[in-house]
C-alpha cells in the first residue's frame, strides 16, 4: 500500500468519478482504474459501488477513506518537520474546544508569528474526546484541554484564568433577567446537557442531590448547535461561557460558581520537531 495510491483513492472518493479524478491527477483513466482494482485486490474487499455515471464508497471504502486521510495527513506533517530549515518554518497543529483560554493562546500565536512569520498554524476545533484521540495518534501537536481531564500522560502548561460554567437561556425566558442561576431554579426546566460523562459528573456535584431531579431532554458536544436549540425554546443549555454571543440568548453564570482550569498539553517523551519545541518554550515564557 503506497501513499501515492492512497492519495489517488481519496481523489476518486471525493469526485465520485474516475474520469474527473484522472483529470485532476493528470494520469490516464485506464491507469487510475488499474490502480484502484489493485488496491481492492490488496485489501480483498470492494471499495466502491459502480454505476454508469459515478462510483460510491462501500462501507469498507468509507473506513479506508478515514484511515487514508489520517495516513496522508500524518505523512505530509512528517515531511514538513523533516524539511524544517534553520529559520523556523513549518506548521503547528493545535486542537481546542470552544474555550475562553483560546484568547490567551491566540496572543501567544500572534507574538510567536511576529518573530517567526514562516510558521503556519492549523487549528482543529472539536470536543475534548476527539481532540485527545487526535493528539494520541500524532495528528495534533498541542491541545487546549479543560479540567476535569486526565493529563497524566501529557506534558502540560497551565493557562491563566479559569473557564466559567453557566446556562444559556432564551431572552424570552422568565429567568433571563437574572444575573446568575442557582441549582433549585433549574429543577423544573428542560435541560440540554453536555455529552461528556466526566463533565456531567462535575456538574452533578454542583447540583448535589437535585441532579437526579433534572429533566434532561438532550445532549450536545459543541455549544453552537445547543445555542440554536435554546433560541427555539427547546430548553436551557448548560455550558461554558464563550468569547462570542448568540442572538436571542443570554448566558447566566452558576451560583455558587463552577469553574475549571485549562491546560495546553502535548505528548510526553515525543521527539519534538524544532519548530514545535521553539513554540512550546515561547508559550511557557509568555505565560509566566
Amino acid at each position: 500500500m503506497e501513499l501515492r495510491v492512497l492519495n489517488y483513492f481519496l481523489v476518486i472518493a471525493r469526485e465520485e468519478n474516475i474520469t474527473k479524478a484522472a483529470q485532476i491527477l493528470h494520469i490516464s483513466q485506464p491507469t487510475l482504474s488499474r490502480q484502484l482494482m489493485q488496491l481492492e485486490e490488496e485489501f480483498g474487499v470492494k471499495l466502491f459501488t459502480r454505476s454508469n455515471h459515478n462510483i460510491i464508497l462501500t462501507e469498507q471504502g468509507m473506513l479506508l477513506r478515514r484511515r487514508a486521510q489520517e495516513l496522508v495527513s500524518l505523512a505530509e506533517k512528517t515531511k514538513r518537520e523533516l524539511n524544517e530549515k534553520e529559520e523556523l518554518s513549518g506548521e503547528i497543529t493545535i486542537g481546542s474546544g470552544e474555550l475562553m483560554a483560546f484568547s490567551h493562546l491566540a496572543k501567544i500565536i500572534s507574538e510567536f508569528q511576529k518573530k517567526h512569520p514562516l510558521v503556519l498554524f492549523d487549528i482543529y476545533s472539536g470536543n475534548a474526546d476527539s481532540i485527545k484521540d487526535r493528539i494520541d495518534r500524532g495528528l495534533i501537536d498541542v491541545s487546549l484541554l479543560l479540567a476535569p481531564v486526565d493529563i497524566g500522560k501529557y506534558d502540560f502548561l497551565e493557562m491563566p484564568g479559569e473557564e466559567q460554567w453557566g446556562v444559556f437561556v432564551s431572552e424570552q425566558h422568565p429567568l433571563a433577567h437574572q444575573s446568575c442561576i442557582t441549582p433549585s431554579e433549574l429543577i423544573n426546566e428542560k435541560i440540554v446537557m453536555t455529552k461528556r460523562t466526566i463533565v456531567q459528573n462535575a456538574i452533578a456535584g454542583w447540583f448535589d442531590e437535585d441532579y437526579e431531579k433534572l429533566n434532561i431532554i438532550g445532549t450536545y458536544n459543541l455549544m453552537g448547535n445547543a445555542a440554536l436549540m435554546v433560541q427555539q425554546d427547546v430548553g436551557i443549555a448548560i455550558g461554558l461561557k464563550r468569547n462570542c454571543s448568540y442572538d436571542g440568548v443570554r448566558f447566566l453564570p452558576m451560583n455558587p460558581p463552577l469553574t475549571g482550569k485549562t491546560f495546553l498539553v502535548w505528548k510526553k517523551n515525543q521527539m519534538e520537531a524544532h519548530t514545535l519545541s521553539a513554540f512550546l518554550e515561547f508559550a511557557k515564557k509568555y505565560s509566566k
